[in-house]
């Protein structure tokens, strides 16, 4: 299996849980985007599309906040146009900030709410502060995604000094074993 970590905006830096993740997960490697401080949906999108088609194992994508819409938007623009790759075999989606009330990332919304062409999960804490438990409750609902409830874990990002965050190694397990 192969991982793709997908990160939000700003990257995800050296103690943030998906940099630990790309180093100790076997055949896991990063998107890398062009301009990490000002996102816009078409070009990461983009990017994201462009990695996928390069990789040729089965792959699952590991996204964080703004990667979650990035990831969402990437594979529903895929499935659309029927070119959905076979060897991506599900979406693990964490802390999805919520687009629609962040003012830094106009180009992004609407979030869209459409069932998701591969399985997936959604991973929310209940005291994020890019997105509400009950919003991210409702994206999981609208994308078909499993959901875990991690408690008050902030959002789920360097902040919240999770370290290695071995509890959301465990949920990415429980959740491969659906697939």
């Amino acid at each position: 299996m192969h991982y793709l970590i997908v990160p939000g905006y700003s990257n995800s830096g050296p103690e943030h849980w998906q940099t630990y993740w790309e180093h100790s997960l076997p055949n896991a490697t990063r998107v890398q985007q062009r301009n990490w401080e000002h996102p816009t949906k078409a070009e990461w999108v983009e990017v994201l599309d462009k990695t996928l088609a390069y990789l040729k194992s089965d792959t699952i994508l590991i996204a964080h906040s703004l990667g979650v819409a990035t990831t969402v938007f990437c594979l529903l623009k895929n499935a659309a146009a029927g070119r959905l790759p076979a060897n991506v075999k599900g979406a693990f989606l964490v802390a999805p900030a919520d687009i629609d009330a962040i003012d830094i990332v106009d180009d992004f919304a609407p979030m869209p709410l459409e069932k998701l062409p591969v399985p997936s999960c959604v991973v929310a804490s209940r005291n994020d502060e890019y997105v509400t438990f009950e919003r991210a409750n409702l994206f999981a609902k609208s994308w078909g995604s499993m959901f875990f409830d991690v408690g008050c874990c902030g959002h789920i990002n360097a902040l919240s000094n999770l370290g290695e965050w071995p509890e959301g190694r465990k949920l990415l397990t429980e959740f491969e074993k659906t697939l």
